[in-house]
C-alpha cells in the first residue's frame, strides 16, 4: 500500500513539474492540443476541429442557391477519381461548370450542410478581405508599410521594411517555422494558444522582407492584424458584409478566434462545400458577381500572378500551377482542402477532407490538386 502511494504521490509530483514547466517556457497551448486533439485519438488538427473552438459568425444574408446545370449528377465518376477521393478520406467533391453546379458528391457521413475547416484556404480568403479594404479606402495599398498599423515594427531593422504584399505573397522573412504536426511549434502555438498577439506581433526577422520565398502560417496572421485594425470591426463581420451576402451563401460560417476574439486568419473558415465553391467562381468572375464588382479585376489579376521569389508558384494567397495542360490557380489548406479554379475550361472543383499524407510536386505544390485537374477536365470538361 505504502509502495502504491508513493507512485500515486510521484506521478501527482510529476504531473505538476510538466505543468510548471508548461507555464514557464510559454506551452501552455499543450493544454488544449491534448484535449482537442490527443486525447480525441488525432496526431494533428482535422477540418471537425472548428466546433471546440470560440468564433465569431460570418452571417449570410438572403441565399442564392446554386443553378443546377442540365446534367448534375448524371456522369457518374470514373473509377480513379472515386478511388483516389475515398483512399485519401474526402468529405466533399464538388464541380461548378459554366457557373452552374455539376457535380456533387459526399463521403464518410458529411454532406451538404457539413461544415468543415478551411485550414490555409483562409489565407487566399484573408487576401481578398485586404483587397476589399484597398477598395473600401481602408488601406492605402498593398504596399502599405505593417508599421503604419503597428508603430513597433518601425523601430526595428528589418521590421521597418515589411509591406502587407510581403505577408500576403509569403515574404515577410519572419522567423517561423512550419509545421502543423510537432506541438511545440508555432502554429500549433497559435492554433491552440489563447492570446495570438502575445505570439506575434513583435519584430522577429530572419531575413530583409521582400527578399525570400518562405511559406508562413504567421505571415497571414500578421496581415490578418493589420486588416482588422484598418477595418475596425470583427473580420467576420466585415467578410459577411463583403462576401458572404452578396454572394448569396446558402449557409452562416463560422470564423475560429483565440480568446481575445482575433480571427485566426491563417486557417480555421468554417463553411460548407457549396459556399467555398463561391469563392472560386468569384475569383474566376475576376471579382464580379451578379453586375456587382466586389473585388477589383486588376487586383485580382495581382492574387493569380506568381511572384519571381516563388518561383513562379505562389501570388498572393493563391497557389499557381502554369505548368499544368490547362493551367490552373488554388485555394489550398491542410490535409488537402482545395479550391481549385481552371479558366480556360471555366471550371471550379472544390474537394475537402482529411488528407493527412498529401504528396508535392517538384516545386513544393499540391500533387492532389495536379490529379483532380487532370481527370475532372477529363471527366466534365468535354
Amino acid at each position: 500500500m505504502k509502495v502504491f502511494k508513493k507512485i500515486v504521490k510521484g506521478f501527482f509530483i510529476f504531473l505538476a513539474l510538466l505543468i510548471a514547466l508548461a507555464y514557464a517556457f510559454n506551452y501552455q497551448h499543450l493544454f488544449n492540443a491534448i484535449r482537442l486533439t490527443y486525447l480525441k485519438g488525432e496526431s494533428s488538427a482535422t477540418i471537425d476541429d472548428g466546433k471546440d473552438f470560440p468564433a465569431h459568425y460570418i452571417d449570410k444574408g438572403t441565399p442564392q442557391p446554386w443553378q443546377k446545370d442540365s446534367l448534375y449528377n448524371k456522369v457518374n465518376l470514373p473509377k480513379n477519381i472515386l478511388e483516389n477521393l475515398k483512399s485519401t478520406h474526402s468529405a466533399s467533391f464538388l464541380v461548378i461548370k459554366n457557373g452552374k453546379l455539376l457535380h456533387e458528391e459526399y463521403f464518410e457521413g458529411y454532406n451538404a450542410n457539413s461544415k468543415t475547416n478551411s485550414f490555409s484556404m483562409a489565407k487566399a480568403f484573408t487576401v481578398m478581405l485586404m483587397g476589399a479594404a484597398i477598395k473600401d479606402g481602408k488601406i492605402k495599398s498593398e504596399n502599405q508599410l505593417y508599421s503604419d498599423f503597428y508603430p513597433q515594427f518601425a523601430k526595428d531593422s528589418l521590421g521597418k521594411f515589411l509591406t502587407l504584399r510581403d505577408l500576403a505573397s509569403m515574404e515577410a522573412g519572419y522567423y517561423w517555422n512550419e509545421d502543423y504536426r510537432n506541438p511545440f511549434l508555432q502554429n500549433p502555438r497559435i492554433y491552440y494558444g489563447k492570446n495570438m498577439a502575445e505570439a506575434l506581433l513583435y519584430p522577429k526577422f530572419e531575413a530583409k522582407p521582400g527578399t525570400r520565398f518562405e511559406y508562413q502560417s504567421g505571415a497571414t496572421q500578421l496581415l490578418g492584424f493589420a486588416i482588422r485594425k484598418a477595418v475596425n470591426v470583427p473580420l467576420a463581420y466585415y467578410a459577411s458584409e463583403k462576401f458572404w451576402k452578396p454572394l448569396g451563401m446558402e449557409s452562416e460560417a463560422y470564423w475560429n478566434t483565440d480568446e481575445k476574439g482575433m480571427e485566426k486568419t491563417f486557417c480555421c473558415v468554417n463553411a460548407i462545400a457549396r459556399d467555398y465553391a463561391k469563392l472560386g467562381q468569384l475569383l474566376l468572375q475576376k471579382g464580379n458577381w451578379n453586375g456587382k464588382q466586389l473585388l477589383d479585376s486588376t487586383y485580382i489579376q495581382k492574387m493569380i500572378t506568381p511572384t519571381q521569389l516563388s518561383g513562379g508558384i505562389y501570388g498572393l494567397g493563391i497557389w499557381v500551377n502554369n505548368d499544368a495542360k490547362y493551367k490552373y490557380y488554388q485555394f489550398w489548406g491542410f490535409t488537402s482542402q482545395l479550391i481549385i479554379i481552371i479558366p480556360e475550361k471555366n471550371m471550379v472543383i472544390v474537394r475537402t477532407g482529411k488528407f493527412k499524407n498529401e504528396a508535392k510536386d517538384e516545386k513544393g505544390r499540391s500533387a492532389q490538386a495536379a490529379f483532380l485537374v487532370e481527370h475532372a477536365v477529363k471527366t466534365f470538361a468535354n
